[in-house]
């Protein structure tokens, strides 16, 4: 069995301005994503805003830098992630499709599997 990561992104604002009754319907489709997908989740979280990031990169002379914020500047950011472990790619792709991240507009889903060094 493979291992792949499910990066989930979207506009934070729209996530912000969320009324209750809309995050109790966008949990209930991570529910029913974890349902479906069962033993496959090794691991998934939903992530702190984005503010409290914080990034680390080295300069010219090797000095390591902090900066507040992610690396980029962008409209979407990641919110949350899913590890999973599927026989391949088809398999999480029907199961990515029950995120509501997919159907929204304001959000996507990237995948990428997970290199094993073993």
């Amino acid at each position: 069995m493979a291992r792949y990561m499910v990066l989930i992104y979207g506009d934070a604002q729209q996530w912000d301005t969320m009324t209750d009754e809309q995050w109790k319907a966008h949990n209930a489709a991570h529910a029913a994503f974890v349902a479906k997908a069962g033993a496959q989740v090794i691991d998934g979280q939903q992530l702190e805003s984005v503010p409290t990031a914080t990034s680390l990169r080295s300069d010219a002379l090797g000095r390591i830098n902090t900066t507040d914020g992610p690396f980029l500047e962008t409209k979407e950011a990641l919110g949350g992630y899913y590890l999973l472990e599927a026989a391949d790619l088809d398999e999480v792709l029907s199961l990515a499709t029950l995120l509501p991240e997919v159907h929204a507009t304001h959000s996507g889903v990237e995948i990428r599997p997970v290199v094993d060094h073993g």
